[in-house]
């Protein structure tokens, strides 16, 4: 009798930390369709605005420096990357918690290609909590951003704020 007293309780245990987790995390759902760049690193999908979790691209004001000293306009630049690559085809979102804004976060596909994850590989946005191997092999390959005198787009948001 024990026994199932202590299992109920374990099972009881996992379901209400389960429900306190998906709370937390929010309901993981995906979107799927055309979608058009609002900037480096968020997307507007069948409507919603979301921002692309694990990474952080330069703000759309944001300028970085050329190794000749010429100011360069990167953050457009990521928003042209970005835009670029959903102009190919309908891409796949899913979508977890949302941000401090209400945006969701998305984890978004076209095709085989993870999205995040190549704007981080291309040089078009740095690691935020994710995609760290991808930031390394496009600082090594000086690649987009690695290849230019740029402040972190977080440092830059704290110096220029809205």
């Amino acid at each position: 009798m024990t026994d199932l007293v202590v299992a109920l309780g374990l099972l009881g245990f996992l379901a209400l930390a389960g429900a306190i987790l998906q709370h937390r995390l929010g309901p993981a759902r995906e979107l799927v369709g055309p979608a058009q760049a609002i900037d480096g690193d968020s997307l507007r999908l069948l409507g919603e605005e979301l921002r692309l979790e694990g990474i952080d691209a330069p703000e759309y004001r944001q300028s970085c420096t050329a190794p000749d000293g010429r100011q360069l306009a990167c953050g457009r630049e990521a928003r042209r990357a970005l835009q670029a690559m959903l102009a190919r085809a309908n891409v796949s979102c899913e979508i977890g918690k949302a941000d401090r804004y209400g945006r969701g976060l998305a984890r978004c596909r076209q095709g085989e290609t993870d999205i995040n994850a190549w704007l981080v590989r291309e040089g078009h946005a740095v690691s935020y909590g994710a995609y760290q191997a991808e930031e390394a092999a496009a600082r090594a390959a000086g690649r987009g951003l690695w290849a230019l005198r740029f402040e972190r787009p977080e440092a830059w948001r704290r110096a220029h704020p809205r």
